[in-house]
């Protein structure tokens, strides 16, 4: 019998790898992906006060189209950028929460980069 890997456990695997390693601040906040099937989502989190500043996502009743796409990962870039802006935040560290960097997650920081957001 052959047997399926468990995905969803690998992924979190890496991501605690890599959020071993990164850190939000309140000077340079962390910019986190996630990734589901039909959606996807970011946030930009102060890690030392525990506090999500901003975030933005296809399930929002502002985004229209279909929220599965790259066009949609990179709205969702360029919403997430523009509301940090107004906050006053310009710098941030990615965190593509365990995601190869391709495809949606590559789009979304794509899309944040050409809105304004550093990183």
């Amino acid at each position: 019998m052959i047997k399926r890997p468990n995905t969803r456990a690998q992924r979190m695997k890496r991501h605690s790898r890599v959020r071993g390693k990164i850190s939000g601040t309140a000077e340079r906040p962390r910019l986190s992906v996630f990734r589901s099937e039909n959606h996807i989502y970011a946030q930009v989190i102060d890690d030392v006060a525990g506090n999500t500043l901003v975030s933005a996502s296809t399930v929002e009743k502002a985004f229209e189209g279909n929220g599965s796409n790259c066009e949609a990962a990179k709205k969702v870039g360029a919403m997430v950028a523009e509301r940090a802006l107004q906050k006053g935040i310009e710098e941030v560290v990615f965190d593509r929460g365990g995601y190869i960097y391709h495809g949606r997650v590559q789009a979304l920081a794509d899309g944040a980069r050409e809105a304004g957001l550093k990183f």
